[in-house]
């Protein structure tokens, strides 16, 4: 296993991220009872196999028991030419774990104020609904719990692209002015009208008269300007002085490449369509990609550790320290199975656990069987899955980046990698 992993804690000590304020303290697994010896071999042994069948090139993992990291291992290389070992302070796009680290949080805070309200009509924040029949009703609560019946992608790159594999110049140009500011690629700048005609065609797209769990992530394209119209402020702003900053995650947010981090970011897929390079520092969602790399849909970049800060403040609901940032009902709230009686095992805008997970064997569980019914989370297109564990007090990190070269690579699927890895630290939890 010579190159295949690099290993970075011994004994108890506190991390020395050059930023954070918040420091994560690490311990061996055997200090909180949990055997090592048996999580490095299982571990270890997933991680072969999933990059010796190209699941990935690299990733790594994070484990966090009783808000103290005891895992975190690096393995593999950024591509499968094995020239850059994976790190375990490299930033990953984290796709749509976005979801639950960006706009979702200030939704909390917002209802927790008063500011929005999950049982009426979402329409009354974002009024252009009103003038359709099928979203006027609709409310936040069947929304962030996929219940709302919302189709679950529109391709907009279609409205961007001509039918030869050229960009409409209409939309895209190659150098910035002062009607194409917002960059979407090296070289590459999208119309400021484009955002519009977006949320339009998210405005007219059906919506199923048949109310059962259909995922969808459209609203989360609204979600960044629907949260500076209710704060009055930038968006990107409002996470880092809510959330981010507190919390101590300073390498958490979007556009990493526009940013001075000495942290290596790591690739994701080669894009042969849109941007005709391999993508890395940018978004690799296209969709978020045409709103400037920022939306709610996808778009966060961060590190390892960072995500660990943000899911121990989920797990604590709500809490840093001494200080309670959201209050604990509304994070419990978000976080609890919406509509049970409809099949549906969502949460509020947080995956939850499949409603009769417990009793599954392990290739069929999602995610580890062993996993709480309060625990909650999100999995990422790139190869991302985030989970926390309130009952456990258990936090699980995955990073890779399943989509290099290409995003047809499903190996991380057929192996059950990330359930397996978690399931682990469940079962050295319980072991005697």
């Amino acid at each position: 296993m010579k190159n295949l992993f690099v290993f970075c804690f011994c004994f108890i000590f506190i991390s020395t991220s050059l930023f954070a304020q918040q420091n994560l303290i690490h311990a061996l697994p055997s200090k909180l009872g949990l055997d090592k010896a048996y999580i490095d071999q299982k571990v270890d042994s997933i991680m072969e196999l999933g990059i010796k069948n190209q699941a990935f090139p690299g990733a790594q993992v994070l484990v966090a028991k009783n808000d103290t990291v005891i895992f975190h291992k690096a393995y593999g290389f950024h591509t499968y030419d094995s020239v850059q070992p994976v790190a375990l302070n490299d930033l990953y796009d984290l796709a749509s774990v976005t979801k639950i680290l960006g706009p979702l949080p200030a939704l909390m805070k917002l209802v927790d104020e008063g500011k929005l309200d999950l049982d009426v009509p979402f329409s009354n924040y974002w009024p252009s609904w009103k003038k359709h029949k099928d979203k006027k009703d609709l409310t936040l609560r069947e929304i962030l719990s996929h219940q709302a019946g919302l189709v679950p992608y529109i391709v907009f790159l279609e409205k961007v692209m001509k039918k030869n594999g050229k960009v409409k110049r209409r939309f895209v140009r190659d150098t910035p002015s002062e009607k194409f500011q917002q960059q979407v690629y090296e070289n590459l700048f999208i119309s400021d009208r484009f955002e519009a005609k977006m949320n339009r065609m998210i405005d007219r797209s059906k919506v199923s008269d048949e109310k059962k769990y259909k995922y969808s992530g459209l609203t989360f394209l609204i979600y960044p300007r629907l949260i500076e119209q209710l704060t009055g402020t930038d968006y990107e702003t409002y996470l880092e002085e809510n959330f981010y900053k507190p919390l101590g995650c300073y390498t958490l947010g979007y556009n990493p490449s526009k940013k001075n981090y000495v942290n290596a970011i790591v690739p994701t897929e080669n894009d042969s369509v849109f941007r005709k390079t391999f993508v890395k520092g940018w978004v690799h969602d296209e969709n978020a990609s045409l709103k400037g790399g920022v939306s709610g849909n996808a778009g966060l970049f961060g590190t390892a550790d960072d995500l660990a800060k943000i899911m121990m403040f989920y797990e604590n609901y709500g809490a840093v320290g001494d200080k309670q940032i959201i209050s604990k009902e509304i994070v419990k709230e978000f976080g609890r199975v919406q509509y049970p009686d409809n099949d549906n095992r969502r949460g509020l805008g947080f995956d939850k656990p499949l409603l009769n997970n417990s009793e599954l064997a392990l290739e069929d569980a999602y995610p580890s069987p062993l996993a709480s019914p309060e625990s909650f989370g999100h999995s990422g297109f790139t190869g991302t899955f985030v989970w926390a564990d309130p009952e456990n007090k258990l936090v699980y990190i995955f990073l890779s980046n399943r989509v290099y070269p290409s995003r047809e690579h499903g190996q991380i699927y057929r192996l059950n990698i990330r359930t397996a890895l978690q399931n682990v630290f469940y079962r050295a939890s319980s072991m005697d």
